[in-house]
Parts: C-alpha cells; structure tokens; sequence
C-alpha cells in the first residue's frame, strides 16, 4: 500500500490531505482564527460544580466554560488509596473540586456545536515514540503493535530506563512509531518528555488563571509526529517556510523519514493532485455513490449519525441475495473511508439491506471491521443485530469535516427541508383570520417570498376571493425578494 501526505499551508489555515493508493483517506483542517485545543495544558478556575451530574465547568479563557467529570478528575494519593479499597463508584465530585478552586487540566475533546470542551487532569505530553502521564506510574503498550516480543521488549526497555531516571516520576505510553525504533531513539524521546514535562511544571507555577501552560504543535508538524510511518513514500509541503520548519523537526526526531520529506513548488495547487480538492467537496455530501450503481446515505445528527445503504441501478447478475450481497461488501468498505475522512464520530448506526445468509452477514462484517484496522481513531463495533443493523462507535475528539466547513441553513435553520408554498399560503390565511378578529381594518397588505405571491395569485385565487368576502375586507400582496420561502408579514392598512 502506498501512501502519501500533502500539506497544503496558507495564512489562514492549514489543511492535510493523506492519500492511499492515490485515494484520499482523511483530511484534516487547522485555521489560524479557529485552532483546535485538544491536547492544550491549561491553569483553569472552577466556576461551578454539579452533584446532579458528579461534574464541573472550569474557566479556562475560552468564550464556554469547559466541561470535567468526575471521572477524570485524579485523586490525591491518599484519596486515591482510599478509594482504590472502596467498591467501584464514581466519586462524589464535591469531595474532588470546590468553586473558586485553582485547576491545572488537559483538553481532551474540542468544543462542538453548543457545547464547551471536555477536560482532564490527567495530564499527558505526546512525542514521536512516546506519552508522558506525569504522576503515574503505568507503562503501556499500543494495541496496534501486536508481536508479543515486541510489546514485552519495548516494556521492558522503557521501564528499564524509567527506572533509571527515579527523578522523574510519571508513566509512559509506548506509541505505534515506537515499533520501528531503536533503543537509543526511545531512550532519546523519554529524555526530551521529560525535559518538556519540567518546562510545563515551572510555568504551571508561574501562570495565572485562567491561562494556557502548554500548546500542542501546530497541525503540520503534528502531522509529521503522529501520520509518518515506514509505508509512507511522500510527504508533499507546498509552503517553503514552513518546510523548512518541518524539516528541522524531522532531523531532530525522524531522521530516517527526511528523504521522503520535499517541498512542492508546483503550479498546480497542490490539493488538485489525486484530486483531493473534489473529494473533501463530495464528502459534504448525503449521498455517496458506489461503483456498482449502489449508493450510502450518510445523516449526521447531534446524538448519533445513521447509514443507511441501497442498490440503486445495480440490479446484479445472479440472483437477489448476491446482489445485496456484493452491495454490502461494496459499502464496508466504502464507509470505513468517508468515517475516516468526514471524521464522523460518537454514535454510529449502519443499516446494511437485509441478508438472509449468516454467512453473508459474517463477511460484511469482518469486511467493515478488517477496513477499520487502517483508522487512527479508536472504534468499537458491535455485530448484526435482529433488525440487521450494525452499531458502533468511533472516537470523537474534534469537529467533523462537515461542522468544520459548514454551518446550518439559515433558511431551514438546519432541518433540511422547507415548508411548502401551499403551507405557507394557509399560514397566511390563519394569521390574516386571526388579526381581524383582533383589530379593525380597511385592507391586508400581505408581503411573502415570490414563490408564494404567485400561488397566491393563480393556484389560491379562489380561496383568497372567499377569504375576502368573508371577512369583508379587501387583501393585497406584495412581493419581498429577501424574504425566505417560509417569512411572510401581514400588514393592517
């Protein structure tokens, strides 16, 4: 499999395009008004704290107050031992945090939609190789790496080292990239987490509240730390500048990857190789089509996004059952990539068309979970259930693509969909019955979109003379061509 990173940097954002087999597989967007924070050490102030809801908000300098629960809040040791013999139970958050208490926590989830970042205190500082959990004393092992002898000899060379540095008191997490290192370079990156780690200690120290105390790397470079690895050929930058600041990092951590790192001076921008540019444009989309003349239907909600799949013009060649068949197979893997690259996440509910074979259903959904291995996002994915849908979820740690580029109709307020013409013209006939009940007047002066004037005038002619007649009084309309299919005013003349 070959795989390449484009990076395409500007002013105002910063956008990252990774490319497999000349198909683009996730994108990801930084823009300079609007930084993601996931990741960011900040001194915060709690403002208030919830029994109901065992959580807390923290200000920490951000228009919403961020969001901890109590589960994330780390115990002292004491409180911690404690607890430990305790039954398992969420702790009682005003034991934890008191209003008016200083906070040192991390972000662990941006801001979405109406609701503020979520938090922890469990600090932790990524590196190439290497996290750093300052206060703990846990080594673990990527569940990606999955050869046995790998994971007990990276365990026991990092709790080697750890034991040698007994001034340093924390734990590690042993990263996917770590796989392909050597000692010296794992030796390498705790020295520097540890270095870093002391840095945000002191300025912890000095900081006021509320304030950021540490700032993950910008997104370019980030993507050098945690997307470059052994299969990738290419890594394209198109900003001179910002390649030379890449190429710095590279020679510091990733040696080995700095002949595969060039700067693109070419004049086609470089987004419009692999057609990437027209990709992230179909992923805004509802509908994604299939080769074979199936297509997906793709609903982002706010509690969970839903997938429903359909044969559309494809009609098969042997019989029912293989059509829905090669349609499901088709889908696995046509939604394992837009998940990763609409970063769709939170809930996720797939309505496979129904297969009678339990064979059928087995390889549809070891095709969906073979094609995830590929995601860096965390999933979890559950079988067929009776009604022939697939639940699962998938991590969700910033704003999708979608939430990123776009915002809700400001003419449907997000719905989808308008009322009709037809709806609306009875709206009208509703609110003028009601007003003259309520006031005196000579006339109505109706202003409405054209859509709706015009119906008004032809289709409903026959009901606005009754109306008149009814109540009297003549009704005028007037077109507003600002005004949206559902505004309307009725004016007393």
């Amino acid at each position: 499999m070959s795989e390449e990173i484009l990076i395409n940097v500007t002013p105002v954002e910063t956008r990252v395009a990774l490319v497999e087999n000349g198909m683009l597989q996730e994108a990801y967007i930084e823009r300079t008004s609007r930084k993601g924070i996931v990741g960011n050490i900040y001194k915060g102030k709690v403002v208030r704290v919830l029994p109901g809801m065992e959580a807390a908000f923290v200000d920490i300098g951000l228009e919403r107050a961020a969001f901890i629960h109590a589960s994330d809040v780390v115990c002292s040791q004491p409180a911690a031992d404690e607890l430990a013999n305790a039954p398992k139970s969420v702790p009682d958050i005003r034991s934890l945090l008191r209003e008016g208490q200083s906070l040192v926590v991390q972000v662990t989830k941006d801001p979405i939609g109406t609701k503020g970042a979520r938090l922890t205190t469990q600090l932790s500082i990524p590196s190439r190789y290497l996290v750093f959990m300052p206060g703990v004393s846990h080594v673990g092992i990527s569940q990606r790496i999955e050869d046995d002898s790998q994971r007990a000899r990276l365990k026991a060379l990092i709790e080697q080292a750890a034991a040698e540095h007994e001034d340093v008191q924390g734990g590690y997490i042993v990263r996917t990239a770590a796989e392909a290192a050597s000692d010296d370079e794992l030796i390498a990156d705790m020295v520097y987490l540890h270095r870093l780690s002391q840095s945000v200690e002191d300025r912890i120290a000095k900081a006021p509240v509320p304030s950021a105390v540490y700032q993950d790397l910008p997104l370019f470079i980030r993507t050098i730390r945690d997307l470059i690895r052994p299969q990738t050929e290419k890594v394209r930058i198109d900003s001179r500048e910002s390649h030379q600041r890449v190429m710095e990092f590279v020679h510091e951590f990733v040696a080995e990857f700095s002949d595969r790192v060039e700067y693109y001076p070419g004049e086609r921008p470089i987004f419009d190789l692999y057609s990437v540019e027209d990709e992230i444009q179909k992923a805004l989309s509802r509908k994604v089509q299939l080769k074979s003349g199936g297509y997906v239907i793709i609903d982002q909600t706010e509690a969970m996004t839903t997938i429903d799949i359909n044969t559309g013009a494809f009609v098969g060649h042997r019989n029912l059952e293989e059509t829905i068949f090669k349609t499901n197979l088709e889908a696995a893997r046509a939604i394992s990539r837009q998940l990763r690259l609409r970063n769709l996440g939170g809930i996720i509910i797939i309505d496979f068309i129904d297969m009678e074979d339990p064979e059928h259903q087995r390889q549809v959904h070891r095709m969906l979970e073979k094609m995830l291995e590929r995601d860096h996002a965390k999933t979890k994915i559950t079988g067929v259930s009776e009604l022939g849908l697939v639940e699962m979820t998938r991590k969700r740690t910033t704003e999708s693509l979608g939430q990123v580029l776009c915002e809700p109709c400001p003419i449907c307020d997000g719905r989808g969909f308008l009322k009709t013409s037809e709806t609306v013209c009875y709206e009208i006939f509703r609110e003028i019955m009601r007003i003259n009940r309520a006031y005196e007047a000579e006339s109505y002066l109706v202003m409405a979109s054209q859509k709706v004037v015009d119906r008004l005038l032809d289709e409903e002619s026959d009901n606005v003379a009754d109306l008149e007649t009814f109540i009297g009084k003549a009704v005028r309309f007037q077109v507003e061509p600002f005004y949206s299919q559902e505004q309307y005013d009725v004016v007393l003349l």
